[in-house]
């Protein structure tokens, strides 16, 4: 038998090479989320990258929360964070990690820093730091403060660190190259003045790190051997490697912790950036963070997608260095492909209009069996009634159909899925004209949908019977921009999709009555459909469609 090749990614390719040239002996990655707001679809590929990765060689992975910007976090984040992660099928183990258990060393850090003349206090504001930078063309100049004496900057810095300053008056910088070619080393702000609550020191710090400066240092406390991040911060790589190497945590260019960058994951025609998402859930727009229009993990959780759906999602966008878009297509074929032998096939009339059968006897009964999943025996079977009094969607009507038409019109028959033959045989109406009711004739030979005497009959159609359906909330979602016009307007605002959200009063088979939060099935003819987790009550589920069942996305061969 030939060796079967195995494609590896290039951040794989990396890190087998530095076990096997042995720069570290064991891998260990982290996920690192601010807990600003929800996690969308993309931090989904960060998340099981980096777990993926740490499982596959026999490694380590941390889930830490960079929490060094309190204005923005929120102890309601972190604990959706966590909710998404371990959703997704992430192990974390017994500890979590925050930035702000380091706050400590990081300030001792900053402070080393000081005394090795690597760091100095700044009293220039944000405006004056800004042009004292330079720009891309142009270098840098010297910051006038850079020659304050080590015991100047020693005092100042704990001066900072007392509350002896107002916000936004002193900084500390790192002492890099104000002539550097890239603008990040030009003697960035690692630490700054902010009085802020913190959701998890309190009130005990009126400085914080910036990201740059502290996300390195907690790398190399945890023993991060490979730092997973993405594209926007290559340029920032030379400052991380700058930090841990003059704080001795890195020994040499093929030393661990190294960062490395891969692509973001874009998804075309939707929202991930977490201040529309806030604008919209702000502006009342959505019903929150999950509302499932939405592609947080906890909205697409909601919706009904499942976590074997994402992972092969993210499986089939691959890993690169190229920046591209993901279908939202591809996406639905995977929960398609997830589902559809998963589920059992569910009659619902989504917008209903009632059948009388007028030879069918009034009162009766009948249990007829269906199949829960041609294509699943496993699921096996249950029974569904059949009664005198039935409803069918409006949509398998018509009172005047074009040729072709194979569903119900005047005249016609069609088949009642797994009941038996009907004719349609007369209409009424109200007084607006429309119509309200549909007497038909059934065939008592052609129990279970089969001919008696081999007569065609093309259409069929789904049904519940009026008697014992049950009556729910459905609603169809559309993608929360308007594709065809783009994801924004000419004035930067979202283009909402006015039609983004359609909520129906449908009709179920009794059987569904029952469905707890995220129970998913399939409805015939209509699409995959999932229990609301948030508004549905015991015996009152409300339903959501997670995807139609028809595709335009064919899987590349």
């Amino acid at each position: 038998m030939e060796n079967e090749t195995v494609s590896k990614n290039f951040i794989e390719q990396i890190i087998e090479k530095d076990l096997s040239e042995g720069y570290c002996e064991t891998v260990h990655t982290r996920f690192p989320p601010e807990p600003n707001g929800y996690l969308h679809i993309g931090h989904a590929k960060s998340i099981l990258l980096n777990y993926g990765l740490a499982k596959k060689y026999g490694g380590k992975f941390n889930l830490r929360f960079d929490d060094t910007n309190p204005t923005k976090e929120k102890n309601e984040f972190v604990e959706s964070i966590k909710e998404d992660v371990k959703w997704l099928g992430v192990d974390w183990g017994d500890t979590i990690f925050f930035a702000s258990d380091y706050f400590d060393k990081m300030y001792e850090a900053a402070v080393e820093l000081i005394k090795k003349g690597k760091a100095y206090v700044s009293d220039l504001n944000a405006d004056q730091i800004r042009e004292y930078r330079g720009t891309l063309t142009e270098p840098g100049k010297e910051d006038p403060y850079s020659k304050r004496t080590v015991e100047e900057n020693l005092a100042l810095f704990e001066g900072m660190k007392n509350g002896e300053f107002e916000d936004g008056s002193k900084v500390l910088r790192a002492r890099i190259d104000m002539k550097s070619s890239n603008i990040n080393m030009r003697d960035p702000i690692i630490y700054r003045v902010a009085r802020m609550n913190h959701h998890n020191t309190g009130d005990k710090w009126c400085i914080y790190p910036m990201y740059d400066f502290a996300h390195p240092i907690e790398d190399a406390i945890e023993g991060i051997t490979h730092s997973i991040c993405t594209l926007e911060f290559e340029d920032h790589r030379p400052l991380y490697d700058w930090v841990v190497t003059e704080l001795g945590y890195k020994k040499d260019e093929n030393d661990t912790p190294k960062q490395i960058e891969f692509a973001k994951l874009y998804l075309t025609n939707v929202v991930t950036g977490k201040r529309y998402i806030k604008k919209l859930v702000e502006d009342g727009i959505v019903d929150g963070w999950d509302d499932p229009r939405l592609v947080s993990i906890a909205a697409l959780r909601r919706r009904g997608f499942t976590p074997e759906s994402i992972q092969r999602f993210i499986e089939l966008c691959g890993i690169s260095k190229a920046n591209s878009s993901a279908d939202y297509a591809m996406l639905e074929y995977c929960i398609r492909e997830d589902l559809k032998m998963k589920k059992p096939r569910m009659m619902a009339v989504l917008n209903p209009i009632k059948v009388v059968i007028d030879n069918y006897e009034e009162g009766k009964v009948e249990y007829l069996p269906v199949v829960n999943n041609m294509e699943n025996e496993g699921l096996g079977s249950r029974e569904v009634p059949f009664t005198r009094e039935l409803y069918i969607d409006r949509d398998d009507f018509m009172e005047n159909p074009p040729k072709k038409y194979f569903r119900m019109y005047p005249g016609n028959e069609v088949r009642l899925m797994n009941a038996y033959f009907v004719k349609c045989e007369s209409i009424e109406k109200d007084e607006n004209g429309e119509i309200k009711v549909i007497h038909c004739t059934y065939d008592p030979e052609s129990k279970g949908g089969n001919s008696p005497d081999g007569r065609k009959v093309k259409g069929t159609i789904q049904w519940v019977s009026a008697e014992y359906g049950k009556k729910v909330q459905v609603r169809l979602y559309e993608n929360i921009v308007n594709e065809e016009l783009g994801v924004y307007n000419e004035d930067g605002s979202l283009n909402v999709n006015p039609n983004s959200l359609t909520v129906l009063e449908s009709v179920v088979e009794p059987a569904l009555v029952d469905a707890k939060p995220y129970d998913s099935f399939q409805f015939v003819r209509q699409g995959y459909f999932c229990v609301d987790a948030k508004d549905s009550k015991e015996g009152q589920p409300v339903f959501n469609r997670i995807v139609s069942l028809k595709s335009s996305f064919k899987l590349p061969k």
